[in-house]
């Protein structure tokens, strides 16, 4: 028996208490995953006898809810230290949940010692010397994620002291193992946080910096972004002295994604429109060139229209967004339902140019679908009918103060707690 082996059988439970502390002490300095494990193998031997050991961490290939005893097949384990064995053979071991010594104690919970290994029927050969394994589960939570092993070329060679020495070290290793975690969930939460941050910064620059002016109009939009970077998009663009295009937009999905995929619409339309295509032309080339371009399961609905103040009209196209109403003086109103698909979907979309009049004293509102499908606590929708009864009692404010006005109402509808989505109004006051 090697000289480390015979010093730690011939410890006492006592000696072997207060080395286990100095191990935790000695391992709970560090928070590099592969060193902490790493350290604990390099001092086990001068605790427990062994002549091959590992740590095997649980990886499933999706999120599981708490364990209660039942893994499935997704679920393997993956190899963070291991000392003795032959790397060859290790390589060719892929044991799922279940399967060996370690897959039983996985999915038991539960410690467990065999004197003599070739009698275990669950035994999976990985070495050819061992004769007595020891296994213990490392429990974080009351999740098993992950095994301590360890096996010895001589029968019998764990008692039940060595047994419970295990399962305090496995436990300390669980606590380290959280701790360790926790802190790259903490470095990697402020790397998203940094790179929203900038997303953010970014995305603010693409929206407009002010509201434009056009004569015989009072025209305001604004965005309520539900997260740090919105997946609503609001644009103008001077195309004459009397035209200006105006755009509301709403991306499939939130967050970054989202945001990149606002920026490549803005980038797109403003082409189309600087290049003086109509607005159902613009919207066939920017259709395209999403469908080219991003994931099948993305896709983006649009509003865009040349407001022609000379004529008082609005040419517009719609690509499968919330049509926009038009209400009169008297507080009548008109949704405008005509439109198209969503952009991105298809690759060849047809789409058409529509006409209306903006008479003085009427008023075009465009919205996102975050305000409609705002929820009180009974879960009861805000809707169109209530956006429309808002809008008609505050008529005769500005447009600005409009917008203020409507989402105050959104606010007092949920009781406080918001729109769960993106929240964009686009509104044109003809004077």
């Amino acid at each position: 028996m090697p000289e480390t082996i015979q010093k730690a059988a011939g410890l006492s439970v006592v000696d072997k208490l207060r080395m286990l502390l100095d191990i935790t002490k000695t391992i709970s300095r560090s928070l590099d995953l592969d060193e902490v494990l790493n350290l604990v193998m390099d001092t086990l031997d001068s605790l427990i006898p062994y002549d091959a050991a590992g740590i095997y961490l649980v990886k499933c290939s999706q999120p599981l809810p708490e364990w209660d005893g039942a893994r499935d097949e997704s679920c393997v384990f993956q190899t963070q230290a291991v000392r003795g064995y032959d790397i060859d053979d290790l390589q060719e071991l892929h044991l799922k949940m279940g399967e060996g010594l370690i897959g039983h104690v996985a999915v038991s919970g539960k410690p467990f010692t065999s004197p003599d290994v070739r009698k275990e029927p669950r035994y999976i050969n990985a070495r050819g010397r061992t004769r007595s394994e020891m296994v213990a589960p490392i429990i974080s939570n009351n999740e098993v994620i992950g095994v301590f092993d360890l096996e010895s070329d001589e029968l019998n060679a764990y008692a039940k002291d060595d047994l419970e020495v295990l399962g305090m070290l496995a436990s300390q290793v669980a606590i380290i193992i959280e701790k360790v975690m926790l802190h790259d969930q903490l470095i990697e939460k402020k790397r998203l946080e940094t790179q929203l941050e900038v997303a953010r910064q970014v995305q603010l620059e693409l929206l407009p910096a002010r509201d434009p002016e056009l004569e015989g109009f009072d025209i305001s939009a604004y965005n309520f972004p539900t997260e740090e970077v919105s997946g609503d998009y609001y644009d103008w663009v001077r195309i004459y002295d009397d035209q200006i295009g105006i755009v509301i937009a709403d991306v499939s999905g939130k967050g970054v994604p989202a945001a990149l995929l606002m920026a490549f619409l803005r980038a797109s339309l403003r082409a189309a429109t600087h290049i003086g295509y109509a607005p159902h032309i613009s919207m066939s080339k920017v259709n395209y060139l999403l469908w080219e371009s991003i994931e099948r399961n993305q896709f983006v609905t649009a509003f865009y229209g040349i407001l022609d103040a000379a004529n008082r009209t609005v040419a517009y196209s719609n690509a499968g967004h919330n049509p926009p109403f038009l209400m009169e003086v008297d507080g009548t109103v008109h949704f405008e339902e005509r439109g198209g698909v969503p952009l991105g979907m298809f690759r060849d979309t047809r789409y058409y140019e529509f006409f209306a009049t903006i008479e003085p004293g009427q008023v075009l509102v465009l919205y996102t679908d975050g305000v409609t499908e705002a929820m009180n606590r009974a879960r009861e929708e805000y809707g169109r009918d209530r956006l429309v009864e808002a809008v008609r009692q505050c008529r005769h404010l500005g447009a600005r103060e409009m917008i203020d006005f409507i989402h105050r109402d959104v606010l007092n509808w949920t009781e406080g707690l918001g729109a769960t989505d993106d929240v964009t109004f686009f509104i044109v006051k003809a004077i």
